[in-house]
């Protein structure tokens, strides 16, 4: 899938931007599925664990009548994904290398760039921090004053009443700039602060650069991710046990058939 043609992404870098054609992405599903079969217990049990944690912020915004904020949570899952889905790319990984994949290979993930990890991590939660931000903001200027409504009636003024329109058209339309932009400086940022010593600006830059020089496999790729992420987030929630760990194994997957490291 990867042509004999490469672009260096940073002429001082050890990092090669390899150009692939347009339904890679297929391939990298494929990858990450097998990957699946042959962990099944630990890939679902990961997906699992996620949709276990969702379900349960979802619980607990009921509780406290603040339903209506599940969907914009559901967004923050595409900004937050790559981070918590390390786990992932490790089964893989050790998968790719012939090694063999456990639990306690998961707990015990060797990160290459562990603080500079940590600091992509921030630039994730600024993002998100900053759509969550957006999200109430618009409610106020589309609802003013009023209250959140409650899940029964939140669905029917947001399709049938202008301010709910004007609230999802914007709203998507923040949102999806949002979640381009954390898709860009991630998409192979994560997986290389993994396996590599970097710095996140450098993985940044390289990330960018990736979607930029080859936009069309790379938004085919956000458009799948997109799509198998609701699919599992519309099952409520449970259909993640499986699209969260197809899309992390698949991640990986992306990540090295993109980014060829020149040895030193």
């Amino acid at each position: 899938m990867v042509s004999l043609s490469r672009v260096e992404a940073d002429p001082s870098s050890r990092f090669v931007v390899n150009s692939v054609v347009f339904d890679a992405p297929w391939a990298w599903l494929a990858a990450g599925w097998r990957d699946i079969v042959a962990a099944p217990a630990l890939s679902l049990g990961y997906g699992a664990v996620f949709a276990a944690i969702s379900i349960a912020l979802a619980y607990g915004l009921t509780l406290v009548g603040w339903q209506s904020v599940v969907i914009a949570l559901a967004g923050g899952f595409l900004i937050l994904g790559p981070l918590f889905a390390v786990g992932l790319y490790e089964i893989s990984r050790r998968r790719s290398e012939g090694k063999t994949a456990n639990f306690d290979s998961i707990f015990g993930l060797s990160v290459h760039s562990p603080l500079q990890l940590v600091y992509m991590g921030f630039v994730l939660l600024f993002i998100f921090s900053a759509w969550l931000r957006f999200a109430f903001l618009l409610f106020a200027i589309f609802f003013g004053d009023a209250a959140l409504p409650p899940a029964e009636r939140f669905i029917s003024e947001l399709l049938f009443t202008p301010h709910g329109l004007g609230l999802l058209i914007f709203g998507t339309l923040v949102g999806a700039g949002l979640a381009l932009l954390a898709y860009a400086v991630s998409v192979v940022s994560v997986p290389l602060l993994l396996s590599e010593r970097v710095d996140f600006l450098t993985a940044i830059s390289i990330s960018i650069q990736t979607v930029v020089k080859y936009p069309a496999p790379m938004l085919l790729w956000a458009g799948l991710i997109a799509a198998i992420m609701a699919c599992g987030l519309a099952l409520a929630f449970l259909g993640l046990i499986v699209a969260f760990p197809l899309v992390g194994h698949a991640t990986w997957h992306a990540y090295r058939e993109l980014i060829h490291v020149v040895p030193e």
